[in-house]
């Protein structure tokens, strides 16, 4: 499995306090990553660094090839990368359609097989609510806006920040059963939540960050059978 993304001795500045202290990080084509740890280690740092929205950062990021370290944001998006913030990001004044269709692009080979009506296929309650407004939308269905939005701009990397938080558990599980899927069009993934056994079945690795820097860098299996570390780390 080839390198989709390479990261070397990542560090992250906000002002004068650092965040991220020396991560190193590789993802291959159509791999899932779990990154995983407790609140304010670190993890929606490393999401936001990877896509160019820090500002001070050091080390060596590798993106298809490239050195995009510095970059900015939308340089990095067309370049192949998509991010699902936290909070969802969605446009109160626009509706469902408009949302998803705003980002609209072929990826980097030129394809586009994220398209409107594919989207509908992975959610079918946007096509619901497709004439709605985004203020419209329960917590649920604005993440499900967001994932395909992100999806429409053909990525080669989603990068997903808190895929389930605040989702009642019967839509978080069609959330989790839609990764399936983005890894059969084999879109590499790397997923924050605080759903461990849930990220447990559909990673193929679990990153794990305590106060900046990596601590496990391993499948599933492997994290499992080390019930010290989780619950020094996790409390699981």
């Amino acid at each position: 499995m080839s390198d989709l993304l390479y990261v070397q001795k990542l560090e992250a500045f906000y002002g004068a306090g650092q965040v991220l202290h020396g991560i190193d990080l590789k993802v291959g084509r159509g791999e899932q990553i779990a990154l995983i740890g407790r609140n304010g280690m670190g993890k929606t740092t490393l999401l936001r660094s990877l896509i160019g929205l820090v500002a001070d950062t050091r080390g060596h990021i590798e993106f298809a090839g490239h050195d995009i370290k510095g970059e900015a944001p939308e340089i990095i998006a067309r370049a192949g990368m998509a991010l699902v913030p936290e909070g969802r990001g969605v446009f109160a004044s626009l509706n469902v359609v408009e949302n998803i269709t705003m980002a609209a692009r072929a990826g980097t080979d030129g394809q586009t097989r994220w398209t409107l009506d594919k989207i509908y296929q992975l959610f079918p309650r946007l096509h619901a609510r497709r004439h709605n407004g985004g203020h419209q939308l329960s917590g649920g269905e604005q993440q499900m806006l967001t994932i395909g939005r992100a999806l429409m701009t053909n990525p080669d990397l989603l990068l997903i920040d808190e895929a389930t938080e605040g989702l009642a558990p019967l839509v978080a599980k069609d959330i989790w059963a839609t990764f399936g899927i983005i890894r059969s069009e084999g879109v590499a993934t790397i997923v924050v939540d605080k759903d461990f056994r849930a990220l447990s079945r559909v990673a193929d690795r679990m990153v794990m960050l305590s106060k900046g820097v990596v601590v496990f860098d391993g499948s599933p299996s492997e994290l499992a059978a080390k019930q010290d570390m989780l619950e020094q780390h996790l409390g699981v």
